[in-house]
């Protein structure tokens, strides 16, 4: 109970600038996915044979696009800010407060974020395409997905040590994960050796596992749920190592 009650506080103030900034906030976090349903769904889904099939496909891959959008750009530039220049964050580690309590209080505010995007998202595809399935299980996806690239995004703030860092770092793992990763076309398509490479991405397993839930002709993949534990577990100790030996 303790470690909740200190998750609550380390996330208080983050959350309390969420709500301060809410219009912001949820703007920033929708116009892109939107954008990519209209464009993707109706663009290139209009010139396919059968475009409510595709429109039906691209829903779960751009539900997960989006917890990885609304996740890693606010935890880790937040992060590094108040490393770098608020100096907040030192101070939080020299609070009297579980390790544990800081990385999960850091990881709130981006899995919030991705709740509610995510939500607004569901509403408008299962409007687009009333096939798309909504159960519980499509919820708790998304806030294990939030919680995984919210880590991402700790870690990742963490590590780098300028802006221009961090950019440079989102070029190179997120971009490719957001065209890659089985968001908007099936990776099977693509050469063998690429695939494999993708494959061990996260996004193509919270992708997968999205779209396993939302669409009937799909299945859950064993695989997929133990790799997303996996690298939440991964990411999890890293970001507790770095905190803890004063690495960051």
């Amino acid at each position: 109970m303790s470690i909740l009650d200190e998750t609550y506080r380390v996330a208080w103030g983050d959350l309390q600038y969420m709500w301060g900034n809410k219009i912001e906030v949820l703007l920033s976090s929708l116009i892109g996915p939107l954008l990519y349903l209209l464009a993707f769904g109706f663009g290139v889904g209009g010139t396919m044979e059968d475009p409510d099939t595709y429109v039906m496909y691209i829903v779960p891959g751009i539900i997960s696009l989006t917890t990885l959008s609304a996740t890693f750009s606010t935890v880790s530039m937040k992060v590094l800010v108040q490393r770098l220049f608020y100096m907040s964050f030192d101070e939080l580690l020299l609070c009297p407060i579980h390790i544990t309590s800081i990385i999960l209080g850091k990881t709130v505010q981006g899995i919030v974020r991705a709740f509610i995007s995510c939500t607004i998202l569901l509403v408008v595809g299962w409007l687009i395409s009333p096939e798309v399935v909504i159960s519980p299980w499509i919820i708790l996806a998304i806030l294990v997905g939030g919680l995984m690239f919210s880590l991402l995004g700790l870690l990742a703030g963490i590590l780098t040590n300028k802006t221009q860092n961090l950019s440079l770092f989102s070029s190179i793992v997120v971009v490719p994960m957001t065209f890659l990763c089985g968001t908007l076309f099936d990776v099977d398509v693509l050469p063998d050796a690429v695939a494999y490479a993708i494959y061990v991405l996260p996004l193509t397993h919270l992708s997968n596992l999205m779209r396993g839930i939302m669409l009937t002709d799909y299945s859950v993949g064993v695989d997929s749920v133990a790799i997303i534990f996996i690298y939440i577990a991964v990411m999890f100790g890293a970001c507790y190592y770095m905190i803890k030996n004063n690495k960051c």
